[in-house]
């Protein structure tokens, strides 16, 4: 359940948040711009390959380094196979995580590291099969950890993790900050955009990465706090979500990762569960959600006569429309909008402002991420 007072009352979300989330979430454009500097101050932005790798890999744990994974495969793909090395283990603790490189992997391929933690075994490990078997390494992690101590700088390149600009310490109730907490990701992606970008297997310039980060000083003023539900783009979503299953339809290169993103996070920050899919193909992945216990429609006589007083509501199905694609192109959004009318199933839709892929991306991603935070902080068991 959620309460709806608290999303317009600024100083009651502010003692919620003991974590800081929704600071986090409004300096992920002081992030990107510290990024920026940690990697020109690394030399990624100077950096002149002879030519592009065969592959990339990537390989961290945690929702960012996740999503950072995602962001770069859906990117790059188009230019050079893109692969996510999954951690095995017997527990997600980072000492109990191990990755291994592939078979094929050698010095013709590119490995990424992303973490927010830096004291993973498994990666130093990772690092020192990379470093046998000749690959070039590429590592974003917090400084002074073990990982950049592994890497030393003769078995790899470090780009120290931005911070946040007066950053406060930020712990839960066992002293370790969430993984999916707004910021982190940026802090983890940009120098490796700029570094694929360096490599020809993207665009993403330091004068592209500007734009994000204004972007999402855009969006902060836009979704913060102080801001109104009813001109909030992000507490709207989060009142709109409220006992309801996502069902995260995306249309687009960046909206997919972007909506994978959300689900992700939805379930770390709030434990509500959500699922994501792409149109068209979402359509019929989930359109038997639509119908059912899940379904928006009335309920039976049965249901109707039922004493609810004790009763949590029960969990509807409504979809969040994530786009990327202008809105006179080639869409699925009329089939997906048909389908959710058809089935009185609540649809709701977030598109971006005009400008680039990256901007798109920022902003569906900021969005998302400051509603999942309303959600976190207004519902029953506050972050």
């Amino acid at each position: 359940m959620l309460d709806e007072s608290l999303l317009d009352a600024p100083d009651e979300l502010t003692r919620a948040d003991r974590q800081g989330l929704l600071r986090g979430a409004a300096e992920a454009g002081a992030r990107v711009r510290t990024a920026l500097r940690h990697s020109a101050e690394a030399g990624v932005t100077t950096l002149n390959p002879e030519g592009r790798p065969r592959a990339v890999l990537i390989a961290g744990s945690g929702a960012a380094a996740t999503g950072t994974a995602d962001i770069l495969a859906a990117l790059a793909a188009p230019a050079a196979p893109v692969t996510r090395l999954r951690p095995t283990g017997v527990a997600p603790a980072a000492g109990a995580l191990r990755w291994t490189l592939p078979g094929w992997a050698g010095p013709v391929d590119l490995l990424l590291i992303a973490t927010t933690d830096g004291s993973e075994p498994g990666l130093a490990l990772l690092v020192e099969q990379a470093y046998r078997r000749g690959c070039t390494v590429v590592a974003v992690a917090p400084e002074r950890s073990p990982l950049s101590e592994e890497l030393g700088g003769t078995r790899g390149l470090l780009v120290p993790m931005a911070k946040a600009p007066n950053e406060f310490a930020r712990e839960t109730d066992d002293g370790v900050a969430p993984a999916a907490a707004p910021g982190a990701l940026w802090a983890l992606l940009v120098p490796l955009l700029a570094l694929l970008d360096r490599a020809g297997l993207l665009t993403a310039s330091t004068e592209t990465l500007q734009l994000v980060a204004d972007r999402l000083d855009r969006v902060a003023e836009r979704c913060g706090p102080a801001v109104a539900t009813y001109s909030n783009p992000a507490k709207t979503l989060a009142a709109e979500l409220a006992d309801s299953l996502p069902l995260v339809w995306t249309e687009g290169t960046a909206a997919a990762p972007a909506g994978r993103r959300f689900a992700d996070v939805l379930a770390e920050l709030t434990g509500r569960p959500a699922l994501a899919a792409e149109l068209p193909e979402a359509i019929t992945a989930h359109g038997a959600l639509l119908v059912g216990d899940l379904s928006g429609g009335e309920a039976g006589p049965d249901d109707f006569f039922r004493d609810r007083v004790e009763e949590r509501p029960a969990l509807r199905a409504r979809i969040v429309l994530l786009r990327d694609r202008p809105t006179g192109g080639l869409t699925a959004a009329p089939a997906a909008r048909e389908l959710a009318l058809g089935h009185d199933t609540a649809i709701s839709e977030l598109v971006p402002e005009e400008g680039g892929e990256l901007e798109a991306l920022a902003e569906l991603i900021a969005v998302t991420d400051f509603a999942t935070v309303y959600l976190a902080l207004a519902g029953e068991t506050p972050a």
